[in-house]
């Protein structure tokens, strides 16, 4: 074990740590190589924070997939907050929504050039100040997975006020998922689905991998004993030839996911194709709120009409970094033209952004 690693485990059993690693090191093939996408900010977190790459032997590799909500976000969804903004409308938004780059710059720029741009922790906060303010009209950001947009929905069915819009980013994890299956020289060996998603949607969605792409997927939490006991279930499934759907985190994590959640999305959205930054329009992957709930709908009520957005800027290869094709130091801008003071590309704003952990935990990279 790196002594960075044990010093990082030391109050998390480090014990256990180096029992597992040593399982996953006698599993591992003794030719080839067995290579893990887990599609989780958090969970990059967690595996470069506590350096759990350097208990790995070296032919079992994980890597980064699209994990990170603020990332994946187009540029011309960006590019729609930006617009509102500078046409008078109170944007609010996340933290780490307000750096993320569109075509032509970021909420922050346009916050700096005077528009009214605000942070809230929650979309029930931005509700409450536009009660407060019914004379200007407010539009929330609605970013993230299947963990946010449950609450999305239960305030955009709550009868929000008049001068109350949503402008929805919201996607869907399975389907970024089977798209990676079809790049094929990322030749992936297991999936590592996140803890935090699989509380809503439960495990089903997750069944089509091993069932018709015999892919080996596990379900994990958030501590480093997790993600790793998720690294060993994979490696022992592809040495014993097989292909299943496992649940590492049962303690969170129930089959059927949070019924009451589901009810609430199913409400309140349709599912439709949806376009990923640097990775295109995935089917079935994004959601639009109903046509009943179109007044709350910034896009219609505004009469929205943004062109396609530019992704990614001239040198910067987020677009790989995204699906895992790259590590971040491989960028030729990483630390150099782009860094967490200065992000160029969306993967270096949000803490759940590859490069922008990588930046922060440059010392344990493998």
């Amino acid at each position: 074990m790196s002594s960075f690693a044990a010093d990082s485990l030391k109050f998390r059993n480090p014990q256990l740590a180096q029992n597992i690693a040593q399982k996953i090191k006698a599993l591992a093939p003794k030719k080839g190589k067995v290579k893990i996408c887990h599609v989780c900010g958090t969970h990059e977190w967690t595996i470069t924070h506590f350096g759990l790459r350097s208990l790995l032997p070296e032919n079992v590799e994980v890597i980064a997939g699209p994990g990170c909500p603020v990332c994946i976000v187009p540029a011309a969804e960006i590019d729609e907050a930006v617009q509102l903004a500078r046409k008078g409308v109170v944007v609010t938004c996340f933290g780490d929504v307000l750096r993320v780059p569109g075509s032509e710059g970021s909420l922050l720029d346009a916050k700096a050039a005077g528009a009214d741009v605000r942070i809230v922790y929650a979309v029930s906060d931005a509700l409450q100040i536009a009660k407060q303010e019914p004379d200007k009209e407010f539009v929330f950001s609605a970013v993230g997975f299947e963990t946010t947009a449950p609450s999305t929905a239960v305030e955009a069915l709550g009868n929000p006020p008049k001068n109350f819009s949503f402008l929805t980013s919201h996607r869907l994890i399975p389907p970024a998922m089977e798209l990676l299956l079809g790049v094929g020289d990322l030749e992936i060996d297991g999936f590592i689905a996140p803890g935090h998603v699989s509380a809503i949607i439960g495990l089903k969605p997750y069944e089509l991998f091993p069932r018709i792409y015999r892919m080996p997927t596990v379900v994990a939490g958030f501590e480093p004993i997790d993600v790793l006991m998720a690294v060993y279930m994979i490696v022992k499934q592809v040495s014993e030839g097989t292909a299943l759907l496992e649940n590492e985190y049962p303690r969170v994590v129930k089959p059927e996911g949070n019924p009451k959640a589901l009810e609430m999305m199913n409400k309140a959205f349709t599912v439709t194709a949806g376009n990923w930054r640097g990775i295109g329009r995935i089917p079935d992957s994004a959601l639009q709120l109903r046509e009943s709930l179109s007044d709350y709908d910034a896009r219609q009520k505004f009469g929205m009409r943004v062109k396609q957005g530019k992704d990614i800027l001239l040198g910067c290869e987020c677009h790989l970094v995204i699906i895992g094709k790259i590590k971040p130091k491989e960028c030729p801008m990483f630390m150099k033209a782009c860094t967490p003071a200065k992000p160029v590309g969306a993967c270096m704003v949000s803490s759940e952004g590859t490069c922008r952990v990588w930046a922060k935990n440059v010392a344990v990279q493998g």
